[in-house]
């Protein structure tokens, strides 16, 4: 087994994707990380859910458009196994399938990886198994025309965010511009324990996942504009 870096426990992954080529190519790449063991491969969104108990990934990388079973319906039903909470969802994505990143994050992914990328931009593995939300800048650039055209009324926005204090929706306001606890910390005066209990409290207040959900709420919710 590998052994992650620093003697912690290494990073399990769960490779879906139908196109034996695809897995093949991020097998090897993720086999050359230090601290990232693949632990099952799935050709369907089936195949990925029945999995993910019996395996237990820490993430599965998980394609979009597959028989059967699509990556977003997939993702959606991990999301909602009981005893896998922790498992988080990074789908892999071409430029011309952007269309469905936002359906994607609805579903519950935690971030995105495009197919071509390269042994350098595989930290994407461990950055979602962190909790930490990662897009891909050109997935990013697209997503943001996306939540714009989704903006809900601005009673609905109050309606969602009325549960949280002041304090509160200037972290979201701050996750949403893509800052980390530091970051946080820095602009609130705050310091980067305190900033990560805040956002760990409006995550538990809104029900969301993750920071990429946020992000989502964020513009949605108008506390961010482009």
């Amino acid at each position: 087994m590998t052994v992650a870096a620093g003697g912690g426990s290494p990073v399990r992954v769960l490779l879906v994707d139908d196109e034996q080529l695809v897995r093949s190519g991020f097998r090897l790449l993720l086999d050359t990380e230090d601290g990232v063991v693949v632990v099952g491969e799935a050709t369907t969104g089936v195949e990925a859910v029945r999995q993910v108990p019996v395996v237990r990934p820490d993430v599965v990388l998980m394609d979009i458009r597959m028989p059967v079973m699509d990556g977003i319906e997939a993702t959606r039903r991990i999301a909602s196994l009981p005893g896998c909470e922790r498992v988080r969802v990074l789908i892999l994505t071409t430029y011309d399938t952007d269309a469905y990143v936002f359906a994607g994050l609805r579903a519950g992914a935690s971030g995105f990886l495009l197919k071509d990328a390269g042994p350098a931009e595989l930290h994407a593995v461990r950055v979602v198994a962190a909790g930490e939300a990662l897009l891909a800048p050109r997935v990013t650039r697209r997503l943001i025309g996306q939540f714009t055209e989704r903006r809900v009324a601005q009673e609905d926005a109050e309606q969602r965010l009325a549960g949280l204090t002041k304090r509160e929706r200037e972290v979201l306001t701050l996750v949403g511009r893509g800052m980390r606890n530091d970051e946080i910390g820095a602009a609130l005066f705050l310091s980067p324990a305190t900033a990560r209990t805040h956002v760990s409290h409006v995550m538990a207040k809104l029900g969301a996942r993750d920071r990429v959900q946020l992000v989502v709420i964020a513009y949605q919710t108008g506390l961010v504009v482009p």
